[in-house]
């Protein structure tokens, strides 16, 4: 990896009006869109306090009414005149990057809308059932007080159930419990026919259940889901660990704060993430459950990283570079959601004064922008300027190739600061989509087990070094480079953002033997768009969309295989 060390060397680029505009989009942010947000939070979470005031079994029964509503409306579809089944959600709600063009297309919509709900927890069972719109906002709020949680939280908000499902979803727990759908233990679905049906690891719908996670909703409509609870404390102890030196150097710290080279179980954290501020510094966060009396003991430092005017927490973990090591108590909730408020440090682009102090106090509380929001009031134009001037991309590779992939970023994009957050890959009883390097059980590599390769999410999330330096970047062209190192070095690329991989480059990536097979026993064919259409970025036109169902069995994944 020698050759990618030093970046690029790249000629100046011409500004244009979309620069300008981009460049002062923080008014309209300012008195625009934080103010609808603002109103918007408010108004759901008056929604949720209402949902909350129902019991259970009230819940339960709209939820029954609503799956009703569903299969009645899949029924009245003529499959030779309507188009292909989609969710009636405005395409700029959804929180990914990418383009939802497949919905310009002539189709067939159905209304989820009322499907936000938490329909159960139950603890006994250690499970909770809930609709596919309830929020990671929503259920922490419900369950953290019971000393209760998901056993994978993802950081955001916005993000919901049926998206971290269908799509991708990860946290810091990760490491010990996989992707979010890894802690799913039952989806319902609506099948292409109307049929209601409950899909387990090891019920007759087993094949479904597993061909479910990244399939974008393309085999079925999701409308409820059983997932994992575990018990929490009310704190997390957080440790800070800064790393300098080479970015091999940082990969190897990265590694070594959460899976010990001996393999003892003990010395394995609850939570873990890595944050790279620059090619020769990094800051590790390893943390552990803790009670409250523990948090309170005398000399121990509490931070409510939640309140409005606190530091954004990226930011706040850098000073681990001056003053070095330090642990600190964090509440559970506000940990889960500790990069909300500024999304990671894409709040630094936004609002270029976010971060400052007079900001944070006195509008602070007016944070974070809705992503919806922010895509609703941007034109082709802008839209167009982001996909080939900003980079939000996560790239999952093994953990061995972390240093790999971060002297990969540096070279081609130059982007800090960057993520890191460990995930177990299991290997299911039926290939998935994802799936680990054949023969990793046998390598023993730092941080596997029997029954999961440890993979990471190198997550790049900013505008490149190049375009901050007003020099020529072709984001369509990098991506594309990305997307051929992830197939060379076994890795993958979540579809919730900007994809420039053709037909026969995405099932090079992923596996598609189950999903096709399920694509067919489920009639998902001609109801339901195929992943690779749905992910595809550009417009998607009626006829191509058709052309490609009818020509099905002749797809370019049968080719490659």
């Amino acid at each position: 990896m020698a050759d990618l060390k030093a970046p690029l060397v790249r000629p100046k680029r011409k500004k244009t009006w979309v620069d300008y505009f981009v460049k002062f989009r923080w008014i309209i942010v300012i008195f625009v869109v934080l103010p609808i947000s603002a109103t918007l939070y408010f108004l759901i979470y008056l929604g949720d306090m209402y949902s909350e005031s129902k019991s259970y079994e009230q819940r339960r029964k709209e939820h029954d009414e609503n799956v009703l509503k569903v299969i009645k409306r899949l029924k009245q579809r003529n499959a030779s005149k309507d188009g292909l089944v989609c969710t009636a959600r405005k395409p700029w709600i959804a929180v990914g990057m990418r383009n939802v063009d497949y919905k310009r297309a002539r189709h067939f919509e159905v209304d989820l809308g009322e499907f936000r709900n938490i329909l159960e927890i139950n603890k006994e069972k250690m499970i909770a059932r809930v609709e596919p719109l309830v929020n990671m906002g929503q259920i922490s709020r419900a369950t953290v007080p019971m000393n209760l949680s998901l056993a994978v939280v993802a950081e955001l908000d916005d993000l919901t159930v049926g998206g971290l499902i269908n799509g991708y979803g990860i946290e810091g727990s990760s490491h010990l419990y996989g992707l979010f759908a890894d802690t799913v233990e039952a989806y319902e679905i609506v099948l292409a026919g109307g049929e209601l049906v409950r899909a387990t690891r090891d019920n007759e719908y087993s094949d479904l259940f597993y061909a479910i996670p990244w399939s974008q909703g393309t085999l079925g409509l999701l409308v409820a889901a059983e997932i994992r609870l575990i018990p929490v404390k009310e704190y997390m102890r957080l440790t800070y660990i800064p790393v300098k030196g080479d970015l091999q150097a940082l990969a190897q710290g990265y590694m070594d704060s959460f899976a010990p080279k001996d393999g003892d179980q003990s010395k394995i954290p609850d939570f873990v993430e890595g944050m790279v501020y620059n090619p020769t510094e990094g800051v590790m966060m390893v943390g552990t459950y803790a009670s409250k009396a523990e948090a309170k003991k005398k000399g121990n430092k509490i931070n409510n990283v939640g309140w409005w005017f606190k530091p954004w927490f990226y930011q706040h973990a850098q000073t681990a570079l001056k003053k070095g090591q330090f642990v600190e108590y964090i509440p559970t909730r506000e940990y889960y959601h500790r990069h909300t408020r500024c999304l990671y440090w894409e709040g630094k682009l936004i609002l270029p004064f976010g971060d400052q102090f007079w900001f944070r106090f006195l509008f602070g509380w007016l944070m974070p922008p809705k992503v919806s929001l922010l895509k609703a009031t941007q034109g082709e134009a802008i839209r167009n300027y982001y996909h080939d001037m900003h980079v939000i991309q996560d790239m999952l590779v093994p953990l061995y190739k972390v240093g790999d992939a971060l002297e990969w970023v540096h070279h081609e994009m130059e982007v800090y600061p960057i993520w890191l957050c460990p995930h177990k890959l299991y290997k299911a009883p039926i290939k998935q989509q994802i799936y680990p390097e054949p023969g990793f059980e046998y390598e023993k590599r730092q941080g596997d087990t029997d029954d999961a390769q440890m993979y990471t999410d190198v997550g790049v999330y900013y505008a490149p070094g190049p375009v901050l330096r007003g020099e020529e970047f072709d984001g369509s062209e990098a991506v594309r480079k990305m997307e051929k190192w992830l197939i060379e070095n076994h890795g993958f690329q979540p579809q919730y953002a900007v994809s420039e991989l053709d037909e026969k480059s995405f099932w090079r990536m992923f596996d598609g033997d189950l999903y096709e097979h399920c694509r067919k026993k489920y009639r998902a064919v001609g109801t339901f768009m195929s992943v690779y259409y749905k992910s595809k970025k550009g417009r998607k036109t009626e006829k191509e969309v058709r052309e490609a169902e009818q020509a099905h069995l002749e797809t370019a994944y049968a080719e490659a295989d």
